[in-house]
């Protein structure tokens, strides 16, 4: 057994889905990073929109925080503002989608 089933098998339970039975905007996040892990961009893409966002911002903030890059602030900045409204956009879509089949 591979590590990336151990994940699959290991899923963190959204706590706003198991008490009000309505997704967080956060909810596909785990789901997405194994498709990735897999090679499914395409699914991962479908699953949580805002992981590469994310994983931009992240990968950024440790380049510039190790090497200090001239933009570097202004470029999180615009990177934070991207990956937040992918999030909130994606996450109301799906809401809509949710209400209205």
């Amino acid at each position: 057994m591979s590590w990336i089933d151990w994940l699959e098998q290991h899923l963190l339970v959204c706590p706003n889905k198991y008490f009000f039975g309505l997704e967080c905007p956060g909810c596909g996040m785990q789901r997405s990073v194994i498709a990735l892990l897999k090679g499914n961009i395409l699914e991962s893409l479908q699953l949580y929109p805002g992981l590469f966002p994310i994983i931009f911002t992240l990968v950024m903030l440790g380049l510039h925080l190790r090497y200090q890059y001239k933009n570097g602030a202004k470029i999180l900045q615009y990177s934070y503002i991207v990956s937040l409204s992918i999030v909130i956009g994606s996450f109301v879509v799906k809401q809509v989608h949710l209400f209205n089949p």
